[in-house]
């Protein structure tokens, strides 16, 4: 069998060595507060598929204490398995295995076609983020009894403590690479992201090729003529009067999109140029419909950001995470300070920027009323400071636009990065943190 494969759909042929196996280092011991090993709604998802199939609570007990002492080795996934070597009471570790369907082709064709289709879950899967709509188009979360255990042991349990530890181990992989559970579902990273430039080089094309709509227009010699014969008729000098001028064009629905400018070593940046005529055309759209500029009063920071929150492509291949950097440098900035600030603006624009940047001191009434709220819906451990409240990974921020926006950060680590919708509610914005 050949080393490659080729997708449908896909603009490449992607080596399956390099993209179809990834062997994660032994992970540290590590779990919160409440003894959970994932925090993203979809690491949650993959824990509960196997406690629901789970026979012995006191199997999946032990398997939890297995992983929070560091007894699971180095993690290997490949396309509908997950294995790693468990150390039990003997001196000899364990074979451990979780195996999972992978999706079949026409699943993973429409799961590309629906996030192709939307900028928003492209920029949600470069930040690492899985939204539960694109996730539910393919099913690709496990569900009760589609995650079979497996283990060298003698134990027969369903599933054994060591292989139980390996699925809690393999949570907090999905938890920081949702990637992993793709690989694990039949597809590499390099392969969904080859297919996803594809479609979108496609659909580019598409809309480039189309015939544009017949203009209304008025022959130059037809208005000369008539402008002649009323001159001659009334004895008048130049200047009379002419056919009259068609109408104005009406606004298209949506900006055009630019050409594609060719590569030159001695020339512009083609990606750079294509996004600023992108941006341009967005903007003259703007201002015609709405007779504003959306971009006069913004910052050079706040427009960077808004620029690089527009194009999810930022960091797709190794040219735009280039143009990405760029951006960042030509304001002083650091591509992580940039990263940031857009995960900001994709949560609430320029208000969700303001949240991240500034500290303020709220007045007396919505913020004083949230603490009592949170403890009331079981949320106590915030602590208040300025108009943050903050657990250990937790954290809400009150906007002066009377909204909660949601952040998230590594334990103990003031290390923040939104996450989330806003609410106006803290217990909504918080749930919707959790997934919940």
């Amino acid at each position: 069998m050949s080393p490659h494969r080729t997708r449908p759909g896909g603009s490449r042929r992607v080596p399956l060595h390099d993209d179809h196996r990834r062997t994660f280092p032994q992970l540290a011991p590590a779990q919160d507060a409440e003894g959970r090993f994932a925090a993203t709604w979809w690491g949650n998802a993959w824990v509960r598929a196997l406690e629901d199939t789970a026979l012995d609570p006191a199997r999946l007990a032990r398997g939890r204490a297995y992983a929070a002492g560091g007894h699971v080795d180095a993690i290997t996934v490949t396309p509908g398995r997950v294995v790693a070597y468990v150390h039990g009471s003997r001196p000899r570790p364990y074979r451990a295995e979780i195996r999972l369907r992978v999706l079949r082709d026409d699943d993973w064709e429409r799961f590309l076609d629906v996030a192709a289709a939307r900028p928003d879950h492209i920029a949600a899967l470069l930040d690492k983020d899985v939204p539960q709509a694109l996730a539910a188009v393919a099913d690709l979360l496990p569900g009760r009894g589609d995650l079979i255990p497996d283990c060298s042991c003698p134990d027969h349990g369903y599933p054994c403590k060591h292989a139980a530890a390996l699925c809690y181990q393999a949570a907090r992989l999905l938890d920081e690479d949702p990637f992993v559970l793709f690989l694990m579902r039949g597809r590499g990273e390099q392969e969904i992201l080859a297919a996803l430039s594809h479609r979108n080089a496609t659909r580019a094309a598409a809309e480039t090729s189309a015939e544009p709509p017949r203009m209304p227009t008025v022959p130059a010699r037809e208005a000369l003529a008539a402008a002649s014969g009323a001159v001659a008729a009334s004895g008048a000098g130049p200047g009379g009067p002419a056919l009259a001028l068609p109408p104005p064009l009406p606004v298209p629905e949506h900006p055009g999109r630019p050409p594609a400018y060719p590569e030159d070593p001695e020339g512009p940046d083609p990606l750079a140029l294509e996004l600023l005529a992108t941006e341009a055309a967005a903007r003259a759209h703007a201002f015609l419909t709405t007779g504003r500029d959306p971009v006069a009063a913004l910052t050079p920071w706040q427009d960077a950001v808004r620029l690089a929150a527009a194009h999810p492509g930022s960091g797709l291949t190794a040219a735009t995470r280039a143009l990405y950097r760029d951006l960042a440098a030509a304001l002083d900035r650091t591509p992580a300070d940039l990263a940031r600030a857009v995960a900001a603006w994709r949560q609430g624009g320029p208000a969700g920027l303001a949240v991240l940047e500034e500290a303020w001191d709220p007045p007396a009434g919505p913020f004083d009323r949230a603490r009592p709220a949170l403890i009331a819906a079981d949320f106590p451990h915030f602590r208040p400071w300025r108009n943050r409240l903050s657990s250990r990974s937790l954290q809400l921020r009150y906007g002066r636009d009377g909204l909660w926006y949601g952040y998230e950060s590594d334990p103990d680590r003031e290390d923040w990065w939104p996450r989330g919708t806003p609410d106006a509610d803290p217990v909504g914005a918080l749930a919707d943190l959790l997934g919940r």
